[in-house]
């Protein structure tokens, strides 16, 4: 019961002493501008995006799931030109597709809304540089161009079929 009181009579006095408008003088000193969120690099870390978003479908070796999710290692999707990999990550997939002569149908979330310019660039050079890829670094221009060239696009692309126009 002493403990409760104690609690009870500290949070009294700790309230009523606080000022609503300037920092607490017994708690760690912190304004609220301290503990705003902080700004976004402007470079971003491919990798840990394909980790935090990517690797549960693709895998972590870049082999997909036979059946399931297509592989992104040896891909001519992502070994092709830049374009295609960039509109796939930005507005996704629905549908049938080919990757190495495995038909795979299924769906593949956008991140156009989700990640800025740098992220896909990041995304985008991470995957066509791992598992033997051999595709060229994409830059944020790239997808700023990307994005702009399809900003109509509202829906994700219907499979292999309307990428080949990218490729």
């Amino acid at each position: 019961m002493l403990v409760i009181a104690a609690l009870f009579t500290f949070g009294v006095v700790y309230i009523a002493e606080t000022p609503l408008n300037l920092p607490g003088t017994w708690g760690d000193q912190r304004v609220l501008a301290d503990m705003a969120a902080p700004a976004k690099s402007a470079t971003a870390d491919g990798a840990a995006l394909f980790a935090a978003n990517c690797v549960a479908c693709h895998q972590a070796t870049g082999l997909g799931v036979p059946g399931a999710f297509p592989p992104l290692a040896g891909s001519e999707y992502l070994n092709g030109k830049p374009d295609v990999t960039v509109q796939i990550l930005l507005h996704g997939i629905k549908g049938s597709i080919t990757v190495k002569g495995n038909t795979f149908n299924g769906e593949m979330p956008n991140f156009g809304a989700k990640f800025s310019d740098a992220e896909i660039a990041a995304v985008a050079t991470h995957v066509r540089s791992q598992w033997g890829n051999k595709g060229v670094a994409i830059d944020t221009a790239a997808v700023a161009k990307g994005r702009d060239l399809t900003k109509a696009q509202t829906t994700p692309w219907n499979g292999g079929q309307d990428l080949e126009k990218y490729r």
